[in-house]
């Protein structure tokens, strides 16, 4: 193998100091990268559905790299399945919580009843009287 070959190694205060460097600049652009809203990606993406602008055109408008706007879209139709087959979950209202335990009361009286009616019903049927003292009524 001659020189022109084998390959450069820098010493180890360059390569620290490359290393450095390339920290600083992912930081940089980490702290720099702009942020959208989810009614900003919304938009972009519902303009981008309509096919009224092509979407590579409307990437460079936004200034986003079309692979971020087909990660929204993905992410944003996966959202919508999920909700279609009804696994999102949501927070409920005081209303619909307060309708919710009085149903929830409505219903545990109304096991109560049929539960005494039911039992009133088997010892009839039993041929014993419901007020005689063997019997726990």
């Amino acid at each position: 193998m001659n020189d022109q070959e084998s390959p450069q190694v820098p010493s180890t205060g360059a390569a620290r100091s490359a290393e450095t460097a390339r920290s600083l600049i992912r930081k940089a652009k980490q702290a720099t990268r702009r942020r959208f809203s989810s009614e900003d990606k919304i938009r972009i993406l519902m303009e981008g559905v309509r096919g009224e602008v092509a979407v590579l055109e409307l990437c460079r408008r936004e200034g986003i790299h079309p692979t971020v706007y087909y990660k929204w879209l993905k992410d944003f139709m996966e959202a919508g399945k999920a909700r279609m087959r009804g696994d999102a979950l949501r927070e409920a209202t005081s209303d619909e919580v307060q309708e919710l335990r009085q149903e929830n009361e409505r219903l545990k009286q109304l096991v109560a009843d049929l539960s005494v009616a039911n039992m009133v019903l088997k010892k009839s049927q039993s041929g014993y009287p419901l007020d005689s003292p063997g019997h726990n009524t």
